[in-house]
């Protein structure tokens, strides 16, 4: 878990954003800026998913970023991969140190398997994905559709993988702070949704605000 720190600074950045527990985030980030997710409480979840702006058919691929760095979890230096084998995102600092890339984002079915059926109603990352490209009619972002939600980074989120091949979904590792920085190698469509889970220790069963902030390429 390579612990790399940005040289970056936040005076200099172009966009600088908070985004509230709960609430989703659809944004352009072209070729070569960097966007830092910063984890300002601790133990926050962020689902993440990237698309090509210029033809969000090719988007992130979890299958094929694991294949590519032979590791489950992504620090500094992992390269995102597209499922059509390019490189999306680099990256480039870590104070964090490991990402998960299985645990997927919550739903409303999977609040139901997991915890109870009177848990299907609360907030969930699938549905803040669908609400926002359904509202969204910007550019690239207006032919995202429910079928382009694949499966998704969650930063910060801590899921081990125990010897029998079973997921868990332990208590956070991140703290106030730490973030996680990635420069583009493509003008991409960045979606997040700042997780909600209250059933869950991901984050502490209570969700909190990130920092989202992008610096134009050097």
């Amino acid at each position: 878990m390579p612990i790399v720190e940005s040289q970056l600074d936040t005076q200099r950045a172009s966009y600088d954003f908070t985004l509230l527990a709960g609430e989703p985030w659809l944004h352009p980030l072209k070729r070569g800026e960097v966007l830092r997710i910063l984890d300002l409480e601790g133990n926050q979840a962020v689902d993440t998913l990237f698309y090509n702006s210029a033809d969000p058919l090719e988007r992130y691929s979890a299958q094929d970023t694991i294949r590519e760095q032979g590791n489950l979890y992504l620090t500094a230096g992992s390269v995102l991969m597209s499922n059509l084998g390019n490189p999306m995102l680099t990256i480039v600092a870590d104070t964090c140190g490991r990402h998960d890339t299985l645990g997927g984002a919550c739903a409303a079915e999977s609040n139901t398997v997991r915890y109870a059926l009177e848990k299907r109603y609360m907030h969930n990352c699938r549905d803040s994905f669908l609400n926002v490209i359904t509202h969204c009619d910007c550019g690239a972002h207006a032919r995202l559709t429910k079928r382009d939600i694949v499966s998704n980074i969650n930063f910060f989120m801590n899921v081990p993988v125990t010897p029998e091949g079973k997921l868990t979904f332990e208590d956070g590792i991140s703290a106030p702070g730490k973030y996680v920085e990635l420069r583009a190698h493509m003008d991409v469509s960045v979606l997040i949704s700042n997780c909600p889970q209250l059933n869950n220790p991901c984050n502490g069963y209570n969700p909190t605000p990130v920092r989202l902030t992008i610096w134009e390429a050097s």
